[in-house]
Order: structure tokens, then C-alpha cells, then sequence
């Protein structure tokens, strides 16, 4: 009986990080290229709209530095 998705990907999180990155390197290759333009245009589209949202005042900015001190601060836990 072949393995769920589930179960792989269940296995593939137990992986040491440098596998789990080679291993969603070789998964996103072999992905469809026609869906790669489509994905792309999903991703325009999503960057477009946090643009705008930033230019109306809808959602308020972080200073990168100021996230990655954050995220930083996360990991050391």
C-alpha cells in the first residue's frame, strides 16, 4: 500500500534541516512549468495588493532589522 501524503510528509519532517531543504529544492523542480507562470501571477497579484495596502495606511510596516531581531530572538528559545 503506498504511502499518504500524510505519512510523507510525516517522514520528511523528521529529516535534518539540510535534507528537508534539499528535498523541497527537488520537489519544487519538478514541478509543472505552465504552473509556474500561473503560481507567479498568484504571487503578483498578492504582492500588488500588500503594496497597495502599505500606500492606503491599511497595515503598518516593521523595519526588517526589527524582525529579524524577533525571529532571532524566537530560534535562541
Amino acid at each position: 500500500m503506498p504511502m499518504t501524503v500524510e505519512q510523507i510528509a510525516s517522514e520528511a519532517l523528521a529529516l535534518p534541516s539540510e535534507a528537508r531543504a534539499l528535498l523541497a529544492d527537488k520537489l519544487v523542480e519538478s514541478l509543472d512549468p505552465a504552473e509556474d507562470g500561473y503560481i507567479r501571477q498568484l504571487w503578483m497579484r498578492e504582492a500588488k495588493q500588500r503594496v497597495d495596502e502599505v500606500r492606503r495606511g491599511e497595515v503598518e510596516t516593521v523595519p526588517a532589522e526589527e524582525t529579524f531581531a524577533k525571529v532571532r530572538q524566537a530560534i535562541a528559545r
